[in-house]
């Protein structure tokens, strides 16, 4: 999606862990600009700037303009990017040149709307499966997220990626099998009633009360026969 956005940044003449951190602490953060048959350019930029961009709700799928001063003024997208994991600042941002006439691939969220039958009438569950599918578009016509209904759903029934409403230069890159939600049947505990006049397991007499009976009987039958051979002698 193109937004009326710009962000300055400036050449960065020299890379390495040194010139990173003097850029950091300049408050400016080491990116690069690839793609659209042009070279890489290393360039500092305005982290705050960048995640608003991406905090916004088109995200990643922002398109915005890049003034890089004393050079090019491109459109961009960031593509990835670095994190401080403990303090969740930004620290590097790869961002690439778009061009506006050519097709581009781009993750596009996709939501619910509705009250399901299967949920309201039968008592269902509505479980949410995929929650994104991947579409090929003109980049100018990036939306922001795609809405199904499920209000008709009853138990057993689902919704696709191929049930997503497509306009304009929008292909479906995803499989078209992949679901999206259906409604589930809600699955009750078995509860086991006790029997009339049964005894509980903690109660029961021990079953090997009778083992050594049992062994006590066949020592008796094998010591027999020599009681009767003495007998005889």
């Amino acid at each position: 999606m193109k937004n009326e956005i710009t962000v300055a940044a400036e050449v960065r003449t020299s890379r390495g862990k040194n010139e990173a951190r003097r850029t950091r602490a300049a408050g400016n953060i080491p990116a690069v600009v690839y793609g659209a048959y042009q070279d890489p350019v290393s360039v500092a930029v305005n982290p705050k700037e960048l995640s608003k961009i991406i905090r916004s709700s088109t995200g990643l799928n922002t398109i915005f303009t890049l003034a890089v001063a004393g050079g090019e003024t491109s459109p961009v997208m960031v593509v990835d990017r670095q994190v401080d994991p403990i303090k969740g600042l930004l620290l590097h941002a790869d961002l690439k040149r778009i061009d506006l006439t050519k097709r581009i691939r781009v993750t596009v969220p996709v939501g619910t709307s509705g009250e399901p039958a299967g949920v309201k009438v039968q008592g269902g569950l509505l479980e949410i499966i995929s929650r994104s599918i991947e579409i090929e578009c003109l980049p100018d016509e990036i939306p922001e997220s795609f809405t199904i209904v499920v209000s008709e759903l009853m138990i057993g029934q689902g919704k696709r990626a191929s049930d997503v409403e497509l306009s304009g230069s929008m292909k479906l890159v995803s499989d078209a099998q992949t679901v999206i939600a259906h409604i589930v049947a809600m699955r009750a505990e078995e509860v086991v009633a006790p029997v009339e006049g049964a005894v509980p397991a903690a109660e029961a007499p021990a079953a090997t009360a009778a083992e050594p009976e049992v062994a006590k009987k066949g020592k008796k039958e094998e010591e027999a026969p020599e009681k009767e051979k003495g007998k005889k002698k």
